[in-house]
């Protein structure tokens, strides 16, 4: 008998384990078949044609939404947390870029992808330098984008809306808390010549295909340790960001 205090999952013998392995296995086949049905709906999702001229301050000067493509047809958006104000980005929109990987095959398959946030440009150059990072940064203080695809809240300039849910959801679901400042996202472009539409946008948890962290975490007992999760007691779990 093991004797230790420390929370565990339940220890059987190996036909016992082998037995509860297989139905989780058929339940991960399940899983993989939905997965693979919800990426072929959204491969099927119509887009919207954009009207408004964007414009954002990169490195390599002022450019529209268009020259975020970097000549690729597809374009994906990280809209990273930095308030104007703020000296540093969100934490958690940090710990997300920290963990991407190598991008490359981003590229080879005619796709872009780059961080918008609505600091103004040194602020962001100082972080990305102080973080080490290569991902393409822009700003887009002074123009509407982070209104328009609702990752800054700021009822006088654009009606609230979040994840999809109009000022009363969110109130209903989150009291006022979420009323005003900046939120993070992912936002999905194509581009047809030089007409670019918007196809696709997620918010909350809807961004956590940007860390493989999270689906190593999901392998282990313990998961992710947030207290959003269905754990038995006494697992180690803390307040879940965002």
């Amino acid at each position: 008998m093991i004797k230790n205090e420390m929370a565990h999952p339940e220890i059987v013998d190996s036909k016992e384990w082998l037995t509860a392995r297989k139905t989780l296995l058929e339940h991960e086949k399940e899983y993989t078949r939905h997965r693979d049905r919800l990426n072929a709906e959204r491969r099927r999702l119509p887009m919207i044609k954009l009207e408004k001229d964007y414009t954002f301050d990169g490195s390599n000067g002022s450019a529209k939404l268009i020259d975020l493509f970097a000549g690729r047809t597809q374009l994906i958006v990280y809209h990273f947390m930095f308030d104007p104000e703020w000296e540093k980005g969100c934490m958690g929109c940090t710990g997300y870029v920290d963990a991407l990987g190598d991008l490359s095959m981003l590229s080879d398959r005619d796709t872009t992808f780059v961080l918008v946030s609505r600091a103004p440009l040194p602020k962001l150059e100082a972080y990305k330098t102080l973080k080490g990072w290569t991902v393409p940064w822009y700003s887009s203080f002074g123009s509407d984008f982070n209104y328009d695809f609702h990752v800054t809240l700021d009822e006088t300039i654009a009606p609230i809306e979040y994840n999809y849910r109009d000022k009363a959801e969110l109130e209903k679901r989150n009291g006022p808390n979420m009323m005003q400042g900046e939120s993070h996202g992912l936002s999905v472009f194509f581009r047809i010549g030089d007409d670019v539409f918007h196809i696709y946008s997620a918010y909350a948890r809807g961004v956590e295909s940007l860390t493989d962290a999270y689906s190593l975490l999901d392998m282990t007992p313990y998961g992710r340790q947030e207290d959003f999760e269905d754990s038995p007691p006494g697992w180690p779990q803390k307040p879940t960001y965002g």
